[in-house]
């Protein structure tokens, strides 16, 4: 029988489910899991030496582990007296100094970024203690995320004009996410591939041999996701001004034709703005992204898809079997379309932008460039 040496826990129904979430954890540290499940048996009514012996650590824990539940709730599960816990054996300021080298200065090799053996070695600590401070510190020095900001002096006014269609679509119309995958090749392995096998990845050669590139053109109803696609030897003004047709021949003559494009000189030139000036083409309206910005058209999430699932470890002896596969795995796409949802608001976006181009102002003031 339980040994019952204090009443049951009271605890709300929302600090049990949190309770329960850290009892189950298996990323959380040990003493933070182990208290959880401590006091959920407290809330249950199990006696204090029972609960102990369970956790397995003393009377004693338990009753400080519910003293200070009972005054700070679910915040305090885990939480380290000030003075208590492990000592760091780490001289004074070193964590603080590593942090401060990290972020702000470069190795005197002249490498570009550091490495947890080149600052281990700069304080005179392991590796693996550097790897700690980075981890408890969110840095990630090998780590590098390429951006580019719009320089396009109408860049707020196109986005607007794009995330608006994404986020209101007018009636009776169709809205297209346009834009060409050029020279996709059709690269052949030297030698044969081994397929996957229990404990190891499938393996292909690092090397190939070109049999030649396509141009792929895709316009993606960003309503529906499905995907009209063509793919041609080049694209010139006379190859958008062919698809644009296709595209004018596949949607119903009563509904609107917008189209989300990037600033291509193809996409402008006089033979497709002759075409698109004519009366009966009043339907279509293009909206060009700012410069620099191709994140902002749908179809590039569409292209690495394709990318991703079947062209990077695709094998191709030749330009038409790049061409059937493209084909193939399109179809397969446009029989279950997927579109993809745009949620940022124009306004979300601007203001992100104009933070970026502060930061890049004050660093282009401090390094005088």
């Amino acid at each position: 029988m339980n040994s019952v040496t204090a009443p049951a826990l009271a605890m709300t129904n929302a600090q049990r489910d949190a309770l329960e979430t850290m009892a189950r954890s298996t990323t959380l540290g040990h003493r933070k899991v182990v208290q959880a499940k401590a006091l959920l048996l407290a809330a249950d009514g199990v006696g204090t030496n029972e609960v102990a012996r369970r956790c397995h650590t003393t009377n004693e824990s338990v009753r400080a582990w519910r003293r200070r539940f009972e005054t700070y709730g679910v915040d305090g599960v885990g939480l380290i007296s000030p003075g208590r816990g492990r000592k760091s054996w780490l001289p004074d300021g070193t964590v603080a100094a590593v942090v401060h080298d990290t972020l702000f200065e470069s190795p005197d090799d002249g490498s570009t970024h550091w490495t947890t053996r080149l600052m281990a070695e700069r304080f005179g600590i392991g590796k693996d203690t550097v790897a700690r401070i980075w981890q408890d510190h969110n840095l990630k020095p090998w780590k590098v995320d390429t951006f580019k900001l719009s320089n396009d002096p109408a860049f707020e006014e196109k986005l607007v004009d794009v995330v608006g269609l994404y986020l209101y679509p007018p009636q009776r119309a169709v809205v297209f996410s346009f834009d060409e995958k050029t020279q996709v090749q059709a690269l052949d392995r030297t030698q044969p591939s081994l397929p996957m096998k229990k404990g190891r990845g499938g393996t292909m050669t690092h090397d190939y041999k070109r049999h030649g590139t396509t141009d792929l053109f895709a316009a993606m109803n960003i309503k529906t996701g499905e995907v009209l696609y063509d793919t041609k030897k080049s694209h010139t003004a006379t190859d958008v001004l062919s698809f644009f047709k296709f595209i004018d021949l596949h949607v119903e003559r009563d509904l609107d034709i917008h189209v989300v494009l990037d600033n291509l000189s193809a996409h402008k030139a006089p033979p497709v703005a002759e075409w698109l000036a004519h009366p009966k083409r009043a339907r279509w309206h293009l909206h060009f992204t700012p410069t620099s910005s191709s994140w902002l058209n749908l179809v590039e999430r569409w292209f690495n898809e394709l990318t991703e699932r079947r062209l990077r470890r695709g094998v191709f002896s030749s330009v038409p079997h790049l061409v059937e596969a493209i084909e193939l795995w399109t179809e397969h796409w446009n029989d279950d379309p997927k579109p993809f949802i745009w949620h940022k608001s124009a306004q979300e976006i601007i203001t992100k932008v104009r933070r970026g181009r502060a930061s890049l102002t004050q660093i282009n003031s401090a390094t005088r460039h």
